[in-house]
């Protein structure tokens, strides 16, 4: 097995992993732990085998939101038809940070690639956080934020295309509302990280609401910096992993004209912790 950098910072490659190796399961975690983003090139899993892989980060989440594969319901589907022109997740975001307790991460399966395109970009909050400057990093850790499903999976983008077409459904379902650490430790490597994202995140607390927008434009123009991000570009097969507590990531939507097929399991995760001194 070979893992390979995809960056200075964030992401990695993962070549030639068997995945019934102890050894190189141990591996790959530790990768996980260190890259926050791996694909693991070539698998070709079953369902079966993609479920037995995310079962040994910790217990599944049942997502609420996206269409289920047929007799899977753990495993999210991910599809964009060739005639159609939206696609879910096309802005930067970090799944379920709505949640009292955030997913761990996501499992992402290529099942039908198109011919070029469909690639995913990701940007890595430790880096965002230690570029920061020493002030705005104590100013940072005494806050917390609010974070959000209402605005993006309910009643009111229901005339979305994703929504009209069967992605997502479930409107109902959009209650969720959760409050973390604008700077959090961590749960792995420790390391302090920003955790706010433009999608879900909806206000600082304590902070006015002009105040509250200001301070999380400007977060959200830091974190896209070029030099924080990696970009995955699939091959049917491929396997990508990602830390939910680490990265933001977005789908990049210029392969019009094509489908494309993922499959996704999302890993439990558990409460986030601020990072303070």
């Amino acid at each position: 097995m070979e893992i390979s950098p995809l960056t200075g910072g964030l992401g990695a490659e993962v070549f030639g992993a068997d995945l019934t190796n102890g050894g190189d399961r141990d591996a790959i975690r530790e990768a996980f732990s260190q890259h926050a983003v791996i694909v693991l090139r070539a698998q070709n899993m079953s369902p079966e085998d993609h479920l037995a892989f995310a079962r040994q980060f910790g217990p599944i989440n049942v997502n609420r939101f996206f269409k289920p594969l047929d007799e899977y319901p753990e495993i999210a589907t991910v599809i964009k038809e060739a005639d159609q022109t939206q696609a879910v997740g096309e802005g930067w975001h970090t799944d379920h940070s709505y949640d009292v307790e955030p997913a761990l991460g996501s499992i992402l399966r290529a099942v039908d690639m198109p011919p070029v395109g469909g690639d995913t970009v990701f940007a890595s909050m430790g880096m965002a956080y230690d570029a920061l400057s020493a002030p705005m990093q104590g100013f940072l850790e005494g806050l917390e934020a609010w974070h959000s499903s209402r605005h993006v999976f309910g009643a009111t983008v229901q005339n979305s295309e994703a929504a009209r077409s069967g992605r997502l459904s479930n409107a109902d379902a959009a209650q969720q509302d959760a409050r973390h650490p604008v700077v959090i430790r961590h749960p792995l490597s420790g390391r302090k990280t920003l955790y706010v994202n433009p999608v879900f995140t909806t206000s600082i607390e304590g902070l006015g609401q002009e105040e509250s927008d200001a301070l999380l434009a400007f977060l959200y123009t830091h974190c896209q910096k070029p030099e924080f991000q990696c970009r995955v570009r699939y091959a049917t097969g491929d396997l990508a992993m990602w830390d939910n507590r680490a990265t933001w990531h977005k789908a990049i939507n210029d392969y019009h004209g094509h489908r494309r097929e993922m499959h996704r399991i999302t890993v439990e995760g558990c409460a986030l912790s601020a990072a303070r001194g």
